[in-house]
Formats: C-alpha cells, sequence, structure tokens
C-alpha cells in the first residue's frame, strides 16, 4: 500500500484500495457533492466525475467545500483545484454545464457508481436514476437535515424514488425526508425534531431553499464514503426502500 494511504491498513486491505482506485464514479451536482467528493478522494477514490454549472455564493460557505475567495468562481473549478491540491495525480474531470434531458446520459455512461446530489427543481434528477438503473449503476442520494444525515441508495433492479410520488404534487427531496421519518415512526424510532423542522420550512416562503447545517454536510460524506467503498468492493449495503439517517439527537 503506498504511503499515501498507509494509515487506511487495517481498514482498507491493498487490494481494497487498488479498486477503489481505479473505480469510475460520477456526482452530480457540487454543492454536498463537494464535500462528498473530497471525503472519497481522501479515503482513495482517484477517478471522479463532478458536473455543476452553478457558481459558488456567500450562502454556500457554511456547508459546501469552498472559501471565500471562491465566491462567483464557477464551482466546478474551485472543487478541481481543491481536489487537485488534495492529489495532483487524481483523474479528477469536471464539467462546467447542468444536466438536462438531452445530456445526462452521455455523462453518465462509463461510470460504476453515481451521486444524485442535484436539486429536485427539474425532472432531471429522476431521469438521472432512471439512467443509471437501465446501465446497472447504483445510485447515492444525500440529503442535508441540519444535525443529521439522510441516505439511501437505488440499485438497478430495485425500487426508483419515483414510488414517492403524489399525484397532486411535483416530486421534491421533502418527500423522501417525510418517508423516511414516517418509517422511523413506524418501527418505533421517531425523530421528532426532523418533523418540527420540516413543518417549520412548509410554513416558511415557498421561494426559499431548505435550511441545511456543516454538521449534516460531512455526517453525509462520511456515510456516502462508506457506501462507495463496500459497493466498489462487492460488501453488503441496504438499498432503497431502506436508507441511512445518522443523527446524535435520538441517542
Amino acid at each position: 500500500m503506498e504511503n499515501r494511504y498507509s494509515r487506511n491498513r487495517l481498514y482498507i486491505s491493498a487490494q481494497e484500495q487498488e479498486v477503489i482506485k481505479n473505480v469510475p464514479i460520477i456526482l452530480g451536482g457540487a454543492g454536498i457533492g463537494s464535500v462528498i467528493a473530497e471525503c472519497a478522494l481522501r479515503l482513495g477514490f482517484e477517478n471522479i466525475t463532478i458536473i455543476d454549472g452553478d457558481q459558488v455564493e456567500e450562502s454556500n460557505i457554511n456547508r459546501q467545500n469552498y472559501t471565500f475567495e471562491d465566491i462567483t468562481k464557477d464551482k466546478i473549478k474551485a472543487l478541481e483545484n481543491r481536489l487537485k491540491s488534495i492529489n495532483e495525480n487524481a483523474n479528477i474531470k469536471v464539467h462546467n454545464c447542468f444536466l438536462t434531458e438531452e445530456n445526462v446520459e452521455l455523462f453518465i455512461l462509463g461510470h460504476k457508481i453515481a451521486i444524485n446530489a442535484l436539486d429536485f427543481t427539474s425532472d432531471v434528477p429522476l431521469l438521472f436514476d432512471k439512467i443509471c438503473q437501465k446501465n446497472e449503476i447504483p445510485v447515492l442520494h444525500p440529503y442535508n437535515l441540519g444535525w443529521g444525515g439522510l441516505v439511501t441508495v437505488i440499485c438497478p433492479t430495485g425500487l426508483s424514488l419515483e414510488v414517492l410520488e403524489k399525484e397532486t404534487n411535483k416530486f421534491t427531496e421533502l418527500d423522501v425526508v417525510e418517508y423516511a421519518t414516517g418509517y422511523s415512526k413506524f418501527w418505533g424510532t421517531p425523530h421528532a425534531w426532523i418533523d418540527e423542522i420540516v413543518d417549520k420550512y412548509k410554513k416558511e416562503n415557498g421561494s426559499l431553499p431548505p435550511p441545511q447545517l456543516s454538521i449534516a454536510s460531512w455526517i453525509l460524506a462520511g456515510i456516502c464514503t462508506h457506501l462507495l467503498f463496500n459497493i466498489a468492493t462487492e460488501k453488503e449495503y441496504k438499498k432503497f426502500p431502506e436508507f441511512y439517517l445518522s443523527t446524535i439527537l435520538n441517542n
């Protein structure tokens, strides 16, 4: 095992380290994706593609992998510089554009694992999943819950998030969050604080983005990177409709 990853020993074998080094992963979105990308790179994933067309805003700084000096810069270029400063030899590919119905399949093809960190402002996130399922690519969905992180994995042969769609409303991230909290209540492990935040958010001006904290960003980076490792090395992991929800508030 090369010196860069020598402290991964005991947890990760030399063979596993080589596997994750070469497995190509794609991140749709460089918001929470920016934090996940760094965590994955530090573990040893060196073949990473990231797509986003946004620029860094001051409101991103509280939870995303950018600095004050990055404000107004293209997210994708700032993130590329950050990742290359960590490992200049890694195969980091960035595309400074938004995913659309026309280009999403082109970008996805050739990858083995995907992370869907796209905003649900269009039908593209669900199309992203459909194309991944068609091409037998597992998809991780991370959700920032402030004091906790929620992740579910859409596998090629399993259910899609479309089963959560309501006839009266357009599908959003809230559908996944409310599904997870409802599931937890059913099994006797309620997360009342999440329900309270969701209720308060629904009462806010509908144009406001959801509240998010740095706490969840780093929790999600850890969960997603561990899942990337398990998927790449063919270990067990939970698949949707199961999920991972990590927080200390109910412990």
